[in-house]
């Protein structure tokens, strides 16, 4: 069985054949050769946020609830540099250090979406920074 979300994103790229890049200084920048949004086929693609401050890249003290709060504020930024919202957000990934965590980590998220909340998986993973405990990224109408 083919992967439906490849298969979206391709067809969407092919109706729109170029993408453009996303940065903003309101969030932190990438840690590596990705982007931090792109725009492509009437969508952003955010790349995936841990609650790294942006004024000193370091990730923010604090628990789960904090650091959503951070993530999501980070995620909202790159967002309006793109031109849109979480309100326009049709699909999140969350990644949890500690799937225990999740009951806290969804009270701080149900407060940034107000209207109809987008589609969300939501998995236990390894994290790529010892102190992050949540990785959100997001897919968003433009």
């Amino acid at each position: 069985m083919k992967n439906p979300v490849a298969m979206l994103a391709v067809a969407l790229l092919a109706t729109s054949p170029s993408k453009e890049a996303v940065s903003t200084r309101d969030a932190p920048a990438a840690a590596g050769p990705y982007s931090q949004a792109i725009k492509a086929g009437g969508f952003v693609f955010a790349a995936g946020q841990i609650a790294r401050d942006p004024a000193t890249n370091k990730v923010v003290e604090g628990d789960v609830k904090a650091q959503t709060d951070r993530v999501l504020k980070n995620l909202s930024a790159v967002l309006a540099a793109a031109g849109t919202s979480l309100d326009k957000a049709v699909k999140t990934t969350v990644f949890l250090k500690n799937i225990a965590d999740f009951q806290a980590m969804n009270e701080v998220y149900a407060r940034y979406f107000s209207g109809v909340p987008p589609a969300r998986s939501t998995v236990q993973a390894v994290l790529p920074n010892e102190a992050a405990l949540v990785e959100i990224d997001v897919v968003a109408l433009q």
